[in-house]
């Protein structure tokens, strides 16, 4: 467990971003927040030839696909030039280089969830990477800010907006928690499976669920509704293969069923919190691994989280 500065509930161990959605994540030890989370976190996805988001629900294979950003992409104030690139690699494929500079080629018709507009299209050499590496025909889109905006859901965070994410601008994890699920698995599984973008250590298990408002150098979160898990977790990030585990016993107690038995059941499990940062409203500010986590608000017990 990590040694705590005087006063702080939990100290940030990890930062994941996750430049394409539903490929494999970039841990690195600093991160600017922008207006839809950490800067460069699901800027891009993979869609198929209907424009529709390729999730690895879908393609387990998107896994394997791994990304990296310049280093200096994680300073304040960076901005690319021409020789900046998002390297994208995969099993049996030559690295890829997309440039970070923004395309000029804008498609419609790109759908993720409930939302649909316009987005930027990387171009046929890009296309033709992922067609060839998950064997049907894919493109590879950016969002476009200039043009469009994805709201969060406004009944959990009013306000607030994302790129590609599935809902919201963070997800926050705490090592207690996993320790506490590796327990109870037969197999130990990496962090991750889970997909957060904040790691921290230094709390009991399962803190998180109750955080209501924290502070991270000097930057206000706010949890907004426990982060209900699809079948993601149970994919292999390694191998891309899928298996029942870690669901089957998170079922058994972090059910909605056992952890909001007062509300409507959807048949969900619970694992990490979704957060907004109101700081993501106005000027750029940056966390770290190693900075403190400050508990300013929490609720006594997760019936009375949303969720």
């Amino acid at each position: 467990m990590a040694e705590l500065n005087e006063g702080a509930a939990a100290e940030v161990t990890s930062i994941f971003i996750y430049p394409i959605k539903s490929c494999r994540g970039i841990s690195v030890s600093q991160a600017p927040i922008s207006p839809t989370g950490f800067r460069w976190d699901r800027q891009w996805m993979v869609v198929n030839s209907k424009g529709r988001a390729c999730t690895q629900r879908v393609d387990p294979r998107l896994a394997l696909v791994e990304t990296e950003l310049p280093n200096e992409a994680m300073f304040e104030g960076w901005e690319p030039n021409k020789n900046s690139y998002l390297v994208i690699r995969a099993p049996g494929m030559q690295a890829l280089k997309v440039p970070l500079s923004k395309p000029s080629l804008t498609t419609e018709g790109i759908s993720v969830w409930e939302w649909s507009g316009s987005a930027f299209d990387e171009g046929d050499e890009a296309a033709t990477w992922f067609s060839n590496y998950l064997g049907k025909p894919y493109r590879l889109v950016r969002f476009n800010e200039a043009s469009e905006t994805r709201a969060v859901d406004p009944e959990y965070a009013h306000g607030y907006k994302v790129t590609f994410s599935d809902g919201y601008p963070f997800l926050v994890l705490s090592q207690g928690s996993l320790n506490a699920l590796n327990t109870l698995l037969k197999e130990p599984i990496s962090v991750n499976r889970f997909r957060p973008n904040i790691l921290v250590d230094g709390c009991e298990q399962y803190a998180e669920d109750l955080w209501k408002e924290i502070l991270i150098n000097k930057s206000a979160f706010y949890g907004v509704k426990l982060c209900s898990r699809c079948k993601i977790p149970t994919i292999n990030q390694e191998t891309a293969e899928m298996g029942s585990e870690p669901t089957q016993t998170l079922k058994q107690f972090r059910s909605g069923q056992v952890l909001l038995p007062n509300k409507k059941q959807q048949g969900s499990v619970f694992f990490g919190q979704n957060m907004v940062c109101v700081d993501s409203l106005g000027q750029v500010k940056i966390i770290k691994v190693g900075d403190p986590v400050h508990v300013i608000k929490a609720v006594p017990s997760c019936a009375e989280a949303a969720a």
